[in-house]
């Protein structure tokens, strides 16, 4: 498979992105820089990394979302193609209008880093089919403006259709408000689109998808693109096998 890797002014995790879709999971990848209009190439998913694009000014992504390469992604969206945002690029697809719902500060006005925990809600996506309903991964996340924030209707038609992939929750999975680290409704870390080929989440599967980070719960998320493809559906399978002996 190849994927693209967007490149906005004030990235700064695309290269982790590109770290572990090339070098741990062996694929084609391509940076992308935000001035590009169409994309040169066919591409199988699209990744928009975390960071903060344009300083953050304004809002988090809001500039971000009127770069070029935004009607190239929104037009792959559109096809079918495979989008995922992280953290940045969760808030940028929400500022695009490519999922619902908008980003706030964090009920403790701080910047968090840490690990948390998320339980997953739907393993029906293609984000998701290295996972188990139920599954809780250790994942860490590093931001200011994580609070996820959508009116009551919005809250009920994304749980109604199974558009909540994950939620936080504490390391047994219990989904409480203690387990909550930035005040997201409904204790939301990620959520899909109608079709369930756009995808936004808070935390950073590339920066724990690797044995030398202690962690591989976030090789999850990214083997479960390549497992959609027919062509590598050995792609869960191997994750498994590493999974049980981190554990």
């Amino acid at each position: 498979m190849r994927f693209a890797v967007i490149v906005f002014p004030g990235s700064n995790c695309d290269h982790d992105c590109y770290h572990a879709m090339k070098h741990i999971l062996g694929q084609e990848v391509d940076f992308i820089w935000h001035k590009e209009g169409l994309f040169q190439k066919k591409y199988d998913g699209v990744i928009i990394p975390g960071g903060f694009s344009y300083g953050d000014y304004l809002r988090t992504g809001a500039i971000a979302r009127f770069s070029p390469v935004m009607k190239a992604v929104d037009g792959f969206a559109k096809g079918g193609g495979l989008v995922i945002g992280i953290c940045n690029g969760f808030q940028i697809l929400l500022e695009a209008g490519l999922l619902p719902g908008a980003m706030l500060r964090n009920e403790s006005l701080k910047f968090i880093c840490k690990d948390v925990y998320v339980k997953v809600i739907n393993e029906q996506t293609p984000f998701t089919r290295c996972c188990n309903r139920g599954d809780v991964l250790r994942i860490p996340i590093a931001h200011a403006e994580g609070n996820y924030f959508a009116d009551e209707d919005t809250l009920a038609r994304l749980e109604d259709n199974g558009q909540v992939v994950f939620k936080y929750c504490d390391k047994d999975g219990k989904i409480t408000s203690e387990a909550n680290p930035n005040g997201s409704a409904h204790n939301i870390a990620g959520i899909c689109n109608e079709t369930r080929n756009v995808f936004g989440m808070m935390p950073h599967p590339e920066r724990c998808a690797e044995a030398i980070l202690g962690n591989t719960d976030g090789k999850n998320i990214l083997a479960s693109m390549l497992s959609h493809s027919a062509i590598f559906t050995g792609a869960c399978s191997i994750r498994y096998t590493d999974y049980k002996q981190d554990r």
